[in-house]
C-alpha cells in the first residue's frame, strides 16, 4: 500500500505523523525545560516547510490524488488545531506561552462550521473538491505566524491575532457563500 501512494502524498503523512511530537513538546514545556520551545518550534516549522513541499511536489510532477485531497487538510488542520489548543493549554502554568480562549474559540468554530459545510455538501451533491481560495491560504498563513510569533516569543505577536481572527472571519464567510453556491447549482441541474 505504502508503494502506491505518491510522493506528496508521503510527504503529508509525515506531516501529519510529527502531531503527536509537536504536541508532546508544547505541553512538557515548562520553566526547566525551555530547550523544548526550540524542539516545538522546530518540529512545527518542519511541518509547514513540507506542507509547501508536498503542494509543490502535487502540482509540478501532476501527483493530485484522492487521498492526498483528503490528508492535505487534515494535516494542516490537525497541526494547527492542535498548536492552538496546546499554546492555549499552557495558560495555567506557563502565560507567555498562552493563546486566549476567545482567540482558540473563533479558530476552531470556523473549522467545525466548514467541516459541518462539506459533509453537507458531500450529502446534497455526493461529491466533494475542496479547492482553497486566496482567503484560506491567507488565514492559514496568518493562523501559522500566530502560532510561529508565539513560539518565538514575538513581542507583537498580538497583531497577528487580530489579523489572523479578521481573516479566519473573511475566509469562514466566503467558504459558507461558495458552499451555498455549489449546492443551489446541484439543485438546478438535478431537476
Amino acid at each position: 500500500m505504502w508503494n502506491s501512494l505518491t510522493l506528496a502524498t508521503k510527504v503529508t503523512i509525515g506531516r501529519i505523523l510529527l502531531v503527536p511530537f509537536f504536541i508532546s513538546t508544547v505541553l512538557y514545556l515548562s520553566p526547566n525545560r525551555l530547550y523544548l520551545r526550540w524542539v516545538a518550534l522546530a518540529l512545527f516549522s518542519i511541518a509547514v516547510v513540507s506542507d509547501v513541499i508536498d503542494g509543490y511536489i502535487a502540482r509540478v510532477y501532476h501527483q493530485k490524488s484522492k487521498a492526498g485531497a483528503i490528508l492535505d487538510p487534515l494535516a494542516d488542520k490537525a497541526l494547527l488545531i492542535s498548536a492552538f489548543l496546546c499554546l492555549y493549554a499552557r495558560r495555567g502554568s506557563f502565560e507567555e506561552f498562552a493563546f486566549p480562549l476567545w482567540f482558540v474559540v473563533a479558530i476552531i468554530s470556523r473549522d467545525i462550521i466548514l467541516l459541518i459545510g462539506a459533509m453537507i455538501i458531500q450529502l446534497v451533491t455526493g461529491q466533494l473538491e475542496i479547492e482553497p481560495n486566496r482567503s484560506g491560504k491567507t488565514t492559514a498563513f496568518l493562523q501559522v505566524t500566530c502560532v510561529l510569533g508565539m513560539l518565538l516569543q514575538w513581542s507583537f505577536t498580538k497583531i497577528f491575532w487580530y489579523a489572523a481572527i479578521v481573516a479566519t472571519l473573511v475566509s469562514g464567510v466566503i467558504y459558507i457563500k461558495e458552499g451555498i453556491k455549489r449546492i443551489n447549482e446541484h439543485s438546478t441541474t438535478a431537476h
